[in-house]
């Protein structure tokens, strides 16, 4: 099958000397008809040497890479790897001239990934990969699989990503994942390299089918235990239609998507509950305190995937105080005025938008609630603004001094704050 080559910027003939062909993502997104951003060439045939003669820069440390010394673009040479060690980097590179691209593409992942393009747009697919493609099916190349523990989270990665468009894991494929997942090897996997895949997930369309393909194969409990325990865990059914918590946090997530592309406010909807992990079971359905009692999870968590922290304080605050959000309207100007002071509103505005947003994602992350409004946002919201328009400048020139100005100022957002509430004509449904 040939199809249409994307235009491959003039490199003056550096790169027609050697047998290259387009690969991996690229290859598959062409077929799919998504935009292709990055493009990734094989060459066939050359060494090393033969690449810094013609002047490609090597990047790659562990097998030969280069960069075009034009376009800047990657040139992988063609290669072999066999296992020696453990982890996603225990193994042994070979590339010389004499490995095919047969024996490269096998080595890669999925079937979908496996496929390369000549110049001339003739697709090389020696492992079926268009057939996958037609029929939206994730599968490994081969049995080589489970030797790369990332794989499992590249995968399930792939699954949301193309969720959207119909594809599913293969069951072969998910049965190799739940082996790695079994095998221990997941915990070889660097913190910055499991945030880098949870990371990328989380700013897909459909997030959540990251987390749903982990706990299917096991790595779920393995890599974050604090989320995979929530599934079975019941809420009230006057509160919560869905009763499980884990089912909520993944509508809570999806919820998430719809109001912010910001990863902080997505990984914030996805940590919230997991306080509810650790409810006693003598008082579920409920789960008094669970916010607080959240707050060391969301710590480990953080902790242990070396989360930014852009993500790890609004979390926190998320976990801390989602259910005063959800009650604002049950609460005085005092209690409200405490709230945005811990939340730091004055200084981080911001992030204050960012915790609404989260909120309301938990509010609507609920059976039948995914269309409600959310009137307790407009109310902070409006409040907050109110509030932080009132500054020391008015009361020194009255000539107040020290804390009499901090009281001055406080007394005045409070009634800002209340004269807000006056105005709103909407009340909040109650909340557990």
């Amino acid at each position: 099958m040939s199809v249409s080559v994307a235009d491959k910027p003039a490199d003056n003939n550096i790169s027609s000397t050697l047998d290259t062909y387009l690969v991996g993502g690229a290859v598959r997104d062409q077929l799919l008809g998504r935009e292709v951003t990055e493009r990734d060439y094989l060459v066939v045939g050359a060494t090393p040497q033969q690449m810094l003669e013609l002047g490609f820069m090597p990047v790659g440390k562990d097998f030969p890479v280069f960069l075009h010394p034009k376009t800047k673009e990657e040139y992988a040479l063609a290669r072999t790897e066999r296992k020696q060690g453990q982890g996603y980097t225990g193994f042994v590179c070979y590339a010389d001239s004499d490995v095919t691209i047969e024996e490269d593409l096998k080595r890669r992942d999925l079937t979908v990934n496996a496929m390369a393009m000549s110049d001339s747009g003739e697709i090389i697919d020696p492992y079926n990969g268009q057939q996958d493609l037609n029929n939206k099916v994730l599968r490994h190349v081969s049995d080589a699989f489970v030797e790369d523990p990332l794989r499992v989270l590249r995968v399930a990665r792939f699954a949301a990503r193309y969720h959207q468009y119909g594809f599913s894991v293969a069951p072969q494929t998910l049965a190799l994942m739940a082996e790695i997942s079994a095998s221990g090897e997941l915990q070889q996997l660097t913190a910055e390299r499991v945030w880098k895949e949870m990371q990328r997930s989380l700013d897909e369309e459909n997030p959540e089918v990251f987390f749903l393909v982990l706990r299917q194969c096991g790595a779920l409990k393995e890599l974050f235990p604090e989320l995979d325990i929530l599934w079975g865990i019941p809420n009230p059914e006057r509160w919560h239609p869905e009763i499980c918590t884990g089912l909520h946090t993944m509508m809570v997530l999806a919820q998430a998507v719809k109001l912010s592309n910001k990863t902080s406010v997505r990984f914030a909807s996805l940590c919230h509950d997991l306080g509810k992990g650790l409810t006693e079971e003598e008082t579920l359905p409920s789960h008094p305190g669970h916010e607080t009692s959240g707050l060391p999870l969301v710590e480990a968590v953080c902790q242990r995937f070396k989360i930014p922290n852009d993500c790890k304080r609004l979390a926190l605050k998320v976990c801390e105080f989602h259910l005063m959000c959800h009650k604002a309207f049950e609460f005085g100007e005092h209690t409200i005025l405490k709230l945005f002071n811990q939340l730091d509103t004055w200084r981080k505005p911001d992030e204050f938008e960012d915790f609404l947003l989260s909120c309301e994602a938990d509010y609507k992350g609920r059976l039948g609630f995914e269309e409600k409004s959310y009137p307790q946002a407009a109310y902070l919201r409006a409040a907050a603004k109110a509030a932080s328009a009132i500054n020391a400048k008015a009361f020194v020139e009255q000539g107040l001094k020290g804390l009499e100005i901090k009281k001055a100022i406080d007394a005045a957002r409070l009634t800002a704050i209340g004269e807000v509430k006056v105005k709103l004509t909407h009340t909040a449904p109650a909340h557990p």
